[in-house]
C-alpha cells in the first residue's frame, strides 16, 4: 500500500470514528431523556410505567449505570430481587466506584438474606470517604450482624450510624431491637422511643416497644403501646396481632 492508499485509509478511519463517537453521544442523550421519564414514574411509585420507560431507555442506550441503578430499583419495587441484583452488578460494572449501586446491591442481598454478601457490600460503600451517607450502610450493617444473631457486632455497628446521624429512626430501632436480644430492656427503650419521636408513624416501633416493657414487667404500658399499634394500623396482620398480646396480658392479669 502507497502513501498516498495509506492516508486515504487513516481519513476513513477517522471520518468513521468521529460519527460513530457523535452518534454514541445521540443515543445518550436519548437514553437520558427516556430514563428521566422512567424516574418520574419512580417518584410517583408507578413502578409498571417506570419499568416500561427504563426499559425502552436500555434499549436506546445499554451502557448508562444510572440507568440500570434504577432498573435495579424498580425490580426491587416489584419483588423481582435476582432481577434487581443483576442490574445493579451491571450498574457497578459500568462505574466501579458508584456507592449508591453498591449500597443498594447490599439492600436486595438483604432482602434476600444472604447476610454475607449484603455485609460485603456494605463494607465496601462503608470504606467510601466521599459516600453522602454513610449511616445507611452502616446501619445496614447492624441489620445483617442481627441476622445472623452477632447482636455484639449489631450493636457496634448501629452506634457507629448513630455517631454521624443521631436522629437516624432506622438505627435507633435497630438498637433497640439489639438490647431486646440482649436482655437490655431499659436500654431498648430508650432507643425505641427515640425512634418513634422521629418515626411516629410506624406500627413496628411500638410493637417492639412493648416487648421490651413486657421484659421489664411494665404490662400497662405495654398494652398502652399496643393500642398505639391498632390506632396506626388498624386493618393490618400487625393490628390482629397487637390484639391477641392486649387480650393475653389483660388475662393474664386478672390470675
Amino acid at each position: 500500500m502507497n502513501i498516498k492508499n495509506i492516508f486515504y485509509t487513516l481519513i476513513i478511519i477517522f471520518v468513521f470514528g468521529y460519527f460513530s463517537c457523535a452518534d454514541q453521544k445521540v443515543l445518550k442523550k436519548q437514553g437520558e431523556a427516556r430514563r428521566g421519564v422512567g424516574e418520574a414514574y419512580m417518584y410517583q411509585s408507578d413502578y409498571t410505567m417506570a419499568l416500561k420507560e427504563l426499559l425502552d431507555a436500555e434499549k436506546i442506550y445499554p451502557n448508562d449505570p444510572v440507568l440500570h441503578n434504577d432498573l435495579g430499583l424498580v425490580y426491587m419495587a416489584k419483588d423481582r430481587l435476582q432481577t434487581a441484583v443483576e442490574h445493579f452488578k451491571k450498574a457497578i460494572d459500568l462505574k466501579h466506584d458508584y456507592a449508591p449501586a453498591i449500597n443498594n446491591l447490599g439492600t436486595a442481598y438483604l432482602a434476600l438474606k444472604n447476610w454475607d454478601l449484603a455485609i460485603d457490600s456494605f463494607n465496601k460503600v462503608s470504606n467510601d470517604l466521599l459516600y453522602a451517607t454513610p449511616h445507611y450502610p452502616i446501619a445496614n450493617l447492624g441489620w445483617a450482624y442481627y441476622n445472623k444473631n452477632d447482636f455484639t457486632l449489631a450493636e457496634k455497628y448501629y452506634k457507629e450510624a448513630l455517631k454521624i446521624e443521631p436522629n437516624y429512626p432506622i438505627a435507633l430501632h435497630g438498637l433497640g431491637i439489639t438490647y431486646v436480644k440482649l436482655k437490655n430492656p431499659s436500654e431498648a427503650v430508650i432507643y425505641f422511643e427515640k425512634a418513634i419521636k422521629y418515626s411516629p408513624w410506624i406500627p413496628e416501633y411500638y410493637m417492639n416497644l412493648s416487648e421490651a416493657y413486657i421484659q421489664l414487667k411494665q404490662y400497662e404500658k405495654a398494652i398502652i403501646s399496643y393500642y398505639k399499634v391498632i390506632e396506626i394500623s388498624p386493618e393490618s396482620d400487625i393490628s390482629a396481632k397487637a390484639q391477641k398480646e392486649i387480650a393475653r396480658l389483660k388475662a393474664q392479669n386478672h390470675k
